[in-house]
């Protein structure tokens, strides 16, 4: 980690949903919260959780020094919609697999 720079994980005490156009996407009581130094926290959702079946894979991969490559998937009408870190750098390997989108409600 670059000096100052700290990302942490925990385990989620709150219920997270996702909802795009009246679909939901995403229903979690076992998410994982990641806070991270300059950026918004950010709920990383089970894949048991996610209706993969609506999403789609696009050719999407962004590289984070810190949390490593990220894939990402899309809605016909919302591209890059969610990412995940199939492949996460060892100090943020709990979010391995699990699947981020940039708007959530919590409960």
């Amino acid at each position: 980690m670059t000096t100052g720079h700290r990302i942490t994980i925990e385990a989620s005490d709150r219920h997270v949903r996702v909802v795009h156009g009246g679909q939901v996407l995403a229903e979690s009581d076992g998410a994982l919260l990641l806070k991270e130094t300059g950026c918004p926290d950010r709920y990383y959702i089970p894949p048991a959780d996610v209706r993969l079946d609506l999403l789609t894979p696009s050719g999407t991969h962004t590289r984070c020094p810190f949390k490593g490559t990220a894939s990402y998937w899309s809605l016909p009408d919302a591209a890059d919609l969610v990412w995940a870190y199939p492949e996460p750098k060892p100090d943020v390997a709990r979010i391995k697999d699990h699947l981020c989108f940039y708007e959530v409600e919590v409960g």
